[in-house]
């Protein structure tokens, strides 16, 4: 019984660890290619961004859909909802991206792509510490102080982007003929997104209150470790 409970420890570590590194190594690979075509071709490299580092970062974001079940199953301690809020918000915008070929190489796809893999590189790394039982105070304060800026203004770019694709999409829905625009998706898409706007602004809001919150536990835990010792 012990033996076969100290297999199942194992594998869940080995398996979470396996998972950070995987996110980890993901994102930076998607951030130091992006860096490195831009110092080599500078602004033209902005407009095949998605098109070099689309299916890695499709890859990574659809695998973050397994951090809900981490948190729900008790093998990442993390509140929950911040995370759904996090993790949805960056997949839908990612799938709009994907369907809409044309609006990827608009150089606020280049801003989002790159604030949402400097967020995933500050937190991937405290996530590995903690899985191998070694925090770090630095990487703490970075992953529950200097996050949250960070993130604030990753969803204003999101609001931003989905600005940019509404003043995409709307002439498209107006040079429809009338039968087109009842069977295309465009049509719908303004005013979809027109109603995702205020449910953006709403769960950054939460988040952010959710993550000050998570913020002064995790800081106050460490400070009365640090008392103890």
């Amino acid at each position: 019984m012990l033996i076969l409970l100290f297999y199942r420890l194992s594998f869940r570590l080995a398996y979470i660890f396996s998972y950070n590194l995987f996110q980890f190594c993901g994102h930076t690979w998607i951030l130091a290619n992006n860096i490195a075509r831009f110092l080599t071709f500078g602004k033209d490299a902005l407009a095949d961004t998605f098109y070099s580092v689309g299916f890695v970062m499709s890859l990574c974001q659809l695998l973050s859909i397994l951090e809900l079940l981490h948190i729900a199953d008790g093998i990442e301690k993390a509140r929950l909802l911040p995370r759904f809020v996090q993790v949805m918000e960056k997949n839908i915008l990612l799938i709009m991206v994907i369907l809409l070929e044309e609006f990827q190489s608009k150089p606020v796809v280049f801003a989002q792509l790159f604030l949402w893999n400097i967020l995933d590189l500050l937190r991937y790394p405290h996530e590995l510490l903690c899985v191998m039982d070694t925090p770090s105070i630095a990487m703490l304060w970075i992953r529950y102080t200097l996050w949250i800026p960070i993130y604030i203004l990753t969803v204003a770019i999101e609001g931003f982007t989905i600005y940019q694709v509404l003043l995409h999409v709307e002439p498209t829905a107006a040079d429809s003929s009338p039968l087109k625009a009842t069977l295309s998706t465009h049509i719908h898409l303004p005013f979809l997104l027109m109603v995702y706007l205020p449910f953006l602004a709403l769960g950054a809001s939460v988040t952010v209150w959710q993550l000050l919150k998570e913020r002064h536990h995790q800081l106050g835990k460490w400070n009365k470790k640090m008392k103890r010792k």
